[in-house]
């Protein structure tokens, strides 16, 4: 099957999923979009109003950052996976609880297998609490890991997962915009090499 129709069945499956309670107080799930042939792949924590509402990752304030970041460092959007930890809003935007982490990760790690990225930006402390210990590294805080690589094996695929602040955390707290752009400058000279 190709990769296409491989991450479409993934996303039918997210938009029906009723495997934890997020399904119930969501307008749509969102599943992820991007570039089939991503290097870069990016992983947030989960869909906002904005996004929920519309049904695709990162369109509203944080997506609109995310996009400026890009394109500082030459990349579009089109060229680029995204996608979150959880596809479904939690409620008031508070943080996914830990079974629904479980439960959802499952389509995510399917997205990474059918993708195959060389790397993949953990944006903020959600996503890079998942992804490495899942890949056998550690973690602790974000404020720890930014601005980091790390040669990973994720489901025996080879990576290099770069952590970084999530957009939306940046926006909202006014701290961390130095560090996230200096962070996507590092992740520049990363995909250079």
């Amino acid at each position: 099957m190709s990769a296409r129709k491989l991450l479409a069945v993934v996303a039918s499956e997210v938009a029906v999923c009723e495997k934890c309670p997020l399904s119930k107080s969501r307008t749509n799930a969102v599943p992820g979009e991007g570039n089939l042939r991503a290097k870069v792949f990016f992983v947030g924590e989960a869909p906002g109003s904005s996004e929920d509402v519309a049904g695709r990752p990162f369109v509203g304030a944080a997506g609109k950052f995310l996009e400026e970041l890009l394109s500082q460092i030459g990349l579009k959007r089109k060229n680029v996976f995204i996608t979150n930890i959880v596809k479904c809003r939690p409620p008031k935007n508070r943080k996914p609880h830990q079974l629904e982490i479980q439960t959802c990760t499952p389509y995510l790690l399917r997205q990474i297998k059918v993708i195959k990225p060389r790397f993949i930006v953990a944006l903020g402390s959600t996503a890079a609490g998942y992804l490495l210990p899942k890949a056998g590294l550690p973690f602790s805080k974000i404020t720890q890991v930014h601005g980091r690589s790390y040669e990973a094996s994720l489901d025996a695929q080879k990576v290099t997962i770069f952590a970084t602040f999530h957009p939306a955390a940046v926006l909202r707290g006014g701290q961390y915009k130095e560090e996230i752009t200096a962070d996507f400058a590092l992740l520049r000279k990363q995909l250079e090499k």
